[in-house]
């Protein structure tokens, strides 16, 4: 697999820079925002959008990586269909074309002859070589074949904080409760035999603003957890005493209370599942809790891969809450759909969700929550 992780830095780098081309303008922002509908909707929110940045993004991926290892090709995974529409209402498929100015002619049918510039632009971003300066990379095989392995790609969680484009929100105790700094870009890797996620790549397009230029700057983390190797661009956090969590916004009142009570401090709140979990991984956070099946693959396998390479993991609530005392609770697995279901929710996570990083703050958590009604 030697290689396989720069190249999904670079391809994260790529999709970080065109997630900000995106948004350096509002008036062709406003152009690029289609409303998801039919089987793609998320049930969790009234209005959920897809942008071109996100269909953008995910093709790019797919291109990039199956043209570097073609034994990929039909088993990278993302969130989004390859529709789009276009200037006139209609639906155009958005791919990478074989040259610039291929793709350029693709965008033009989706934002129109007027926007001709902004193509331009975007189709630079997207065949643009990446050199990466990490050398690090370079080194790192952890000896599995790329034929073994599939990817999910969640071109920018949180899309509708990178609609909506704050920048003014203040951070509470280093956690942003929302805007821009949680729209990210996962590329996750797992096993295609067992599901087990191997490699994970965490992207952040709108870190902080270069105080000369005022132009946004990112920064990734990567991660590799596969036999015995267990390797991460972030050393494990200190463990608190007591653990503090992260939760959504829509978590109920009893496992608000209850996770309280943990001595670690009141809960904290943030947008996006993929920031809550990165949240963890920095040791912001000692644990993201989710008790509804309201995240996908897409959102927690390249976290869960950088999580399980400092020595923690991403477990089924509900599996772990019925395992009661299990040393070692059944982890997510990303491999096969849910059975019965259809669209996005053949993919989803069923039974909630805890992420941690010390396992003693696994079992605390699960001890609070235990003794609550079925979740």
């Amino acid at each position: 697999m030697a290689g396989l992780l720069p190249a999904l830095v670079a391809v994260s780098q790529k999709a970080a820079e065109v997630a900000r081309l995106c948004r350096a303008e509002e008036p062709l922002f406003r152009l690029l925002l289609a409303e998801k509908s039919g089987p793609e909707r998320n049930a969790r929110f009234q209005r959920d959008f897809k942008t071109l940045a996100d269909v953008l993004i995910q093709e790019l991926i797919k291109h990039d990586l199956g043209t570097q290892f073609p034994e990929l090709r039909g088993h990278i995974h993302g969130e989004e269909t390859s529709e789009f529409r276009d200037a006139q209402g209609g639906t155009v498929t958005v791919r990478v074309g074989a040259t610039p100015g291929d793709t350029v002619a693709l965008l033009l049918a989706v934002l129109g002859p007027e926007h001709a510039r902004a193509a331009e632009l975007l189709a630079e971003a997207v065949h643009r070589e990446v050199t990466l300066g990490d050398t690090e990379l370079d080194g790192i095989d952890p000896g599995v074949s790329p034929g073994d392995l599939g990817i999910w790609i969640d071109p920018i969680d949180s899309t509708n904080e990178f609609i909506g484009g704050r920048e003014d929100v203040a951070a509470i105790d280093g956690i942003a409760p929302g805007g821009l700094r949680s729209a990210l870009v996962l590329v996750g890797a797992f096993d295609r035999h067992s599901g087990v996620p191997v490699l994970g790549v965490i992207n952040e397009p709108f870190f902080q603003r270069d105080p000369q230029t005022h132009r946004w700057q990112g920064r990734y983390h990567w991660g590799v957890a596969h036999g015995a190797t267990r390797l991460c661009s972030l050393s494990p956090p200190l463990p608190r005493p007591r653990p503090r969590v992260v939760l959504s916004r829509a978590e109920p009142a009893a496992v608000r209370g209850a996770l309280g009570s943990l001595g670690g401090g009141p809960p904290l709140f943030a947008a996006g599942a993929g920031y809550k979990l990165l949240c963890v991984a920095l040791g912001l956070a000692d644990a993201f809790v989710l008790s509804q099946p309201t995240t996908f693959a897409w959102d927690s396998c390249a976290p869960h891969a950088i999580l399980r390479a400092l020595g923690g993991g991403v477990v089924a609530l509900e599996g772990a809450l019925r395992a009661g005392g299990a040393a070692e609770p059944p982890e997510l697995r990303y491999h096969r759909p849910v059975p019965g279901r259809t669209g996005p929710q053949r993919w989803a996570n069923l039974g909630g969700l805890v992420a941690f990083v010390h396992p003693p703050h696994l079992r605390a958590v699960l001890a609070a929550l235990g003794d609550l009604p079925a979740l």
